[in-house]
């Protein structure tokens, strides 16, 4: 997760919301590493999952990454959620609950869900705090200085606590 974070405060020197993920292998070698890029390259799926999934992709040589996990420093939205079972790692771990758009079982529930072929492991809460912070000083220095970029979700409503 620590590395995650370090990614996360990258994205925030370009624009983007501060949030980074790396992906390990059975073996806990980092195989993948993304930042947020929807600000720097314009692309509405530029989200840390998905460009951490497709540069441990990448780097295995085939999509399919069972054994690995994915390691995300605020809880995945439906889309990156869906690329982790699509992905078939076999964990999700997170760091800041989101209850705006979370969907790893705050507001939806998309890598359990029990319609899908694939439901990875899912552990919440990981150094909450530091990955809430990251979100909260960034979002408090865009509205005091004045940006207009509506805070997305997960903000505001990010936190430590684990739901049932």
């Amino acid at each position: 997760m620590r590395d995650a974070l370090a990614l996360a405060s990258g994205a925030a020197g370009h624009g983007d919301v501060p949030i980074g993920a790396v992906v390990l292998d059975g073996d806990g070698t980092v195989v993948g590493r993304g930042a947020n890029l929807r600000e720097r390259d314009a692309d509405p799926t530029g989200h840390a999952e998905v460009v951490a999934l497709r540069d441990a992709a990448r780097a295995r040589g085939e999509w399919r990454l069972d054994g690995c996990t994915l390691v995300v420093t605020l809880e995945p939205c439906t889309m990156c959620a869906g690329a982790a079972v699509l992905a078939r790692v076999t964990r999700v771990v997170f760091g800041a609950y989101d209850d705006r758009a979370g969907a790893a079982g705050s507001l939806w529930d998309v890598v359990r869900d029990r319609r899908l072929n694939h439901r990875p492991e899912v552990v919440g809460g990981v150094l909450a705090e530091e990955s809430g912070r990251l979100l909260d000083e960034f979002f408090a220095a865009h509205r005091d200085g004045g940006g207009d970029r509506s805070r997305p979700a997960g903000g505001g409503a990010l936190g430590a606590s684990p739901h049932p």
